[in-house]
């Protein structure tokens, strides 16, 4: 039976938080089944643990799609590094090895193969047709998919077409290989209706050179102009496309541009829509009140998918905020930024409860709290559990999508495609979220007990 909404306080929400919790712990993987990326995980945190360290390794990670031979990136690795004041032994040996060239290029071939097994771990193929066999295996496991087709700001006209053209080329790539997918209820339909199989994150910045905060509506008809072909080609594979969001700077063009997408008639019946609403802004209530009364005025048949995380650009906005003095659009106390996750949750959760048919909800997280309350205040609402669902990144949250899809919590994988030149800053920014000393996955990977992992924030 649904609770009144009203008087689910976190009196009564904090036990089923710490009971969801427990029911998602006891499904993951100790390291003794997974030694391989437990080891990954460690030394990984070891080498960043100090800041000039952790400084130079991700300059090195920058700079190697540039090197032209294993010499030229063994010289940057030696160059960054003698700016580390307390080197471990192995970066020391390292050093001497370089000053030979024999030893450079040994050096350097080394670099370079952990930079590309680093990029592995978070991007799953260099292309949509090489990534197939993995969604497929993926979808067998009972976890869904978003691809994201890597490629940050683009420059030119030129670049933006060829973005939406990739784009294009990749609906049509992952839509033949979804008709071999086997039928799977809970992701193949919700509350709502039937689930597309097939969902595609695009970037706006990729579709246009023209976003400018001072001068928005001439980067929004830019973009207008390539997405509306893609979500023709969308609809036409019954394929979901997701509209991401980035930094700060973009985010007006951005949500002006969906919404002036949402109230268009040539939208209305199809296809299914997606957008992402960012906890760590401290003005994301009041953008997500303005979406769903967006929604609400566009009266579209097919719901609009909200995908909530807590955001990706912290370092981003403090740096730009400080150089420009103003006082920075997000919280930075991660407390608070947590608080406000769990706030737009429940907001989230209450809106679909209320208009099943006008909302879909994402949960993006690592985060075992973050997910446990998800799921916990959805029980509590009512909800059947079809009606929510959780997201996470590819190389951060594999485990956990493996854990919530064998308990029955539909599931998808965010899963970048792209080499590793257009993969570079997305990979830098997923190695900051990784090794951060406040990260939730560094902290249980370092094995703080399970009830410190599900306290409030």
């Amino acid at each position: 039976m649904a609770a009144d909404l009203a008087s689910i306080d976190e009196a009564a929400l904090d036990p089923e938080v710490l009971a969801v919790g427990r029911e998602i712990a006891a499904g993951l993987p100790g390291s003794t089944r997974n030694p391989l990326r437990a080891l990954d995980d460690r030394a990984m945190r070891a080498t960043t643990r100090d800041r000039e360290l952790r400084a130079a390794l991700f300059r090195l990670v920058d700079v190697t799609p540039a090197c032209r031979s294993a010499d030229d990136l063994a010289r940057h690795l030696t160059s960054f590094a003698a700016e580390v004041e307390h080197r471990p032994a192995t970066l020391d040996a390292a050093m001497r090895a370089a000053h030979t060239k024999a030893g450079r290029a040994a050096l350097g071939r080394a670099a370079a193969a952990g930079v590309r097994h680093m990029a592995h771990r978070f991007i799953v193929g260099d292309s949509p047709a090489d990534a197939t066999d993995e969604l497929e295996r993926l979808r067998r496991a009972g976890i869904g998919n978003s691809v994201d087709l890597l490629g940050e700001a683009t420059m030119t006209s030129a670049e933006a077409d060829r973005y939406a053209s990739r784009c294009t080329e990749a609906l049509d790539v992952l839509a033949a290989a979804a008709e071999r997918y086997p039928d799977h209820p809970l992701l193949d339909r919700d509350a709502a209706g039937p689930l597309p199989r097939v969902n595609l994150s695009v970037k706006v910045t990729a579709l246009t050179p023209l976003i400018r905060p001072e001068h928005p509506r001439r980067g929004i008809d830019d973009a207008a102009g390539r997405l509306r072909p893609l979500l023709r080609s969308a609809r036409a594979h019954g394929a979901h496309l997701h509209i991401d969001m980035e930094s700060v700077d973009t985010f007006e063009t951005t949500t002006e541009l969906l919404l002036d997408l949402l109230a268009e008639p040539e939208f209305r019946e199809g296809p299914s829509i997606g957008v992402v609403v960012q906890a760590y802004l401290r003005d994301s209530p009041q953008g997500l009140e303005r979406l769903l009364a967006a929604v609400d005025a566009a009266g579209r048949a097919q719901p609009l998918t909200v995908r909530l995380v807590k955001g990706a650009y912290w370092d981003h906005e403090i740096v730009e905020a400080a150089q420009q003095g103003w006082r920075p659009p997000v919280f930075e106390d991660k407390a608070e930024s947590d608080r406000n996750f769990e706030r737009l949750t429940r907001r989230l959760i209450d809106r679909a409860r209320e208009a099943p048919a006008s909302i879909r909800v994402a949960i993006g997280s690592h985060n075992l709290r973050s997910v446990s309350h998800a799921i916990a205040y959805s029980r509590l609402a009512g909800a059947r559990g079809e009606e929510l669902e959780i997201q996470v990144l590819r190389g951060l949250g594999d485990d956990l999508a493996r854990a919530l899809a064998e308990s029955g919590t539909r599931t998808r994988i965010y899963c970048p495609v792209g080499d590793l030149v257009a993969g570079m800053a997305y990979l830098v920014r997923r190695l900051l979220e990784n090794t951060a000393n406040t990260s939730f996955l560094a902290q249980q990977a370092d094995g703080a007990p399970l009830e410190e992992l599900l306290v409030p924030p």
